[in-house]
């Protein structure tokens, strides 16, 4: 868990954002984008605030450079080593503390209340939100959200229902996208066709981050395909009545659930939709180099 669980999973934001920025406002923007990636994971801004923070760090770069072209040519050397780092790192972290990360926490909090106010009355339509919600954002506040209202009831009923939805739902997204890779090969790059295979243990085992990497390039796309299928998985655990007494850890504890089968099943079913939506909907390779080509023109 410490070497390579909870402990690297905790880099994955800082980083992915790090190199958003320093995609966007080069070397100078690496610093201020991976600390501010660090702030949105430690706050529950999770997955969008290091998106957002990613590209924060990246145009508060490119705007101080803009600010201090006019200095003279013999501090240049200071620019990217001092004046771009820190004060980017500045700027952007006050950003990210008085108005990213309290946003996302308000977020949070107010997703949580309505959560427990909806009750359990209509077990199916709480299942599709939870199943959906774990899809949003991969570990920021609607995720962490969903998790945690099914976790406060499992710990004080034992009732394992919402977690079922909720692993369901967050087993769907890294297996949707493996699937997607595997038989939709001509809309994937190589590198990322060999990511999808990971994706299948990931998934597999109830780690949604997997999908992070691929819901970054292509947002809309793999978001909404994830969401729809994750959604329906978390319906259906409702629907079939099943009960997973375990807050973590996938098809490892599938054995648990009153219906190990149906379970499984719901996963599939969730992952096969999902795979589908994003396989037919991405632009294939080809496609996607002639737009390239049609922009650069």
């Amino acid at each position: 868990m410490n070497i390579g669980g909870e402990s690297a999973f905790h880099f994955l934001i800082p980083i992915l954002a790090g190199f958003i920025a320093m995609s966007i406002g080069d070397r100078p923007a690496l610093m201020p984008g991976v600390v501010a990636g660090y702030m949105a994971s430690t706050s529950g801004a999770g997955f969008l605030g290091g998106l957002a923070a990613g590209f924060l760090a990246g145009y508060i770069v490119i705007g101080l450079r803009k600010l201090f072209k006019g200095l003279p040519k013999s501090i240049d050397g200071l620019k990217p080593i001092l004046i771009y780092p820190v004060l980017g790192l500045l700027a952007v972290g006050l950003v990210m503390y008085y108005i990213i990360d309290p946003v996302f926490g308000g977020l949070n909090t107010w997703i949580t209340n309505v959560l427990e106010n909806l009750g359990t009355g209509n077990a199916v339509l709480l299942g599709l939100i939870l199943g959906g919600m774990m899809a949003i954002d991969m570990g920021g506040p609607f995720n962490k959200a969903a998790y945690t209202f099914a976790i406060g009831i499992f710990t004080s009923t034992g009732d394992g229902a919402w977690m079922a939805a909720v692993m369901a739902g967050g087993m769907v997204p890294p297996l949707a996208i493996a699937l997607a890779t595997t038989f939709f090969k001509n809309k994937f790059t190589d590198e990322e066709r060999k990511s999808g295979v990971t994706n299948y243990v990931l998934g597999l085992s109830f780690i949604t981050e997997g999908a992070i990497p691929f819901a970054a390039a292509d947002p809309l796309r793999v978001l909404t395909s994830c969401i729809i299928g994750s959604a329906v998985a978390g319906g259906l655990t409702q629907w079939w009545a099943i009960n997973v007494p375990a807050p973590h850890g996938g098809i490892f504890v599938a054995a648990l659930a009153n219906h190990a089968f149906l379970f499984l099943l719901t996963v599939v079913i969730g992952s096969v939709i999902s795979g589908l939506i994003l396989g037919l909907w991405k632009k294939t390779l080809a496609q996607r180099a002639e737009i390239t080509a049609r922009k650069a023109a």
